[in-house]
């Protein structure tokens, strides 16, 4: 057993140190870089005695046990422990996991998601319950390099991206939103110039057909059918960011030759159509061969319409089986 107390811990381990034990990148100092987000101006001071911190961008501060439940994800009462076992030489840093990290540029272009992971079967289960699809086909995202999970801002999120990095979007696993984007559900965290890449496109090339749809829950929405369509062998699953945004012209060369079904999205405010118009445009030019899918006429098992390739996963069982689409919705 542990003999010291917790305050014999806090007096042990400087938040320098804690900084360095924890893995965390950067070079603890009085101010410096905040090891929980992403900036370019220093927030982040380390004060004179060395054992307390503070971040002014929104991180939080304190002790060092509140440096550890911020740079593990840990509840107080188990950093505490950690914390004493830390200070008496009996712990180990696990290895990355759900840790909050900064997304730190590695090269241009790219996004450093290094602190994420592919998921446990808990993580699968958990997304798959709160978009309404399958586990098998949050499995299927994961394993295709689609789907990571991790920390953002503090809270546990799942991460849209692909092999090239250009792009990525993380949203909370709890389903609410961001306080720190104005209330947005999804948090694009590329540079401007990438987000317009489609995710997904960078790892299309070994499919025929690819359906192109709009974020990140429709992306796994058409995985969801694939999978029930047993067409996942043969089709990919790309999802862009926004309707106002174009096709990165760097990615539209991956679609050359392909089979290509849009799904967009059936909002009053028609931008969904707009988009879909547009990329149209763009992929045929690029030599695409496509079309475009419509929710036109579909309810979901409330009686309200359907307006996206997600709540196709909420139409009910007998009308799903008895609409003539439905079945052939993957290209």
């Amino acid at each position: 057993m542990n003999s010291l107390s917790l305050d014999e811990a806090k007096q042990r381990l400087p938040i320098a140190e804690l900084w360095r034990l924890c893995g965390l990148p950067g070079e603890p100092r009085k101010v410096c870089l905040c090891p929980f987000h992403r900036e370019r101006s220093p927030s982040f001071s380390i004060y004179a005695d060395g054992f307390r911190w503070k971040c002014f961008a929104g991180c939080g501060g304190g002790s060092a046990v509140d440096f550890l439940a911020r740079a593990r994800g840990l509840p107080q009462r188990d950093a505490c422990r950690e914390l004493i076992r830390l200070a008496a030489g009996g712990f180990v840093p696990a290895a990355p996991s759900h840790r909050s990290l900064p997304l730190a540029r590695v090269a241009p272009g790219k996004v450093d998601l290094g602190h994420t992971n592919p998921g446990s079967e808990a993580d699968w289960l958990a997304l798959a319950k709160l978009r309404y699809v399958s586990p098998g086909a949050v499995s299927l995202a994961s394993r295709r390099g689609l789907l990571r999970f991790g920390l953002h801002a503090g809270h546990p999120a799942w991460f849209l991206t692909d092999s090239s990095r250009h792009n990525a979007q993380a949203r909370r696993m709890d389903g609410q939103r961001w306080a720190e984007i104005r209330r947005k559900k999804a948090w694009t965290l590329c540079d401007a110039g990438n987000a317009s890449w489609p995710i997904g496109a960078a790892d299309a090339a070994p499919f025929p057909s690819i359906a192109v749809c709009e974020g990140g829950p429709d992306l796994l929405a058409a995985l969801h059918f694939m999978l029930a369509e047993g067409r996942d062998c043969g089709c990919a699953a790309v999802a862009m960011l926004g309707a106002s945004l174009s096709i990165h012209r760097d990615a539209l060369p991956l679609f050359a030759g392909k089979r290509v079904r849009i799904f967009g999205h059936a909002d009053a405010s028609g931008a969904g159509d707009r988009a879909v118009s547009h990329w149209a445009c763009q992929l045929t030019r690029a030599g695409a061969e496509l079309d475009a899918f419509r929710f036109t006429g579909l309810f979901k098992a409330d009686g309200s319409a359907v307006k996206d390739l997600n709540d196709c996963c909420l139409i009910s069982a007998d009308d799903f089986h008895s609409n003539p689409d439905l079945p052939r919705m993957m290209p």
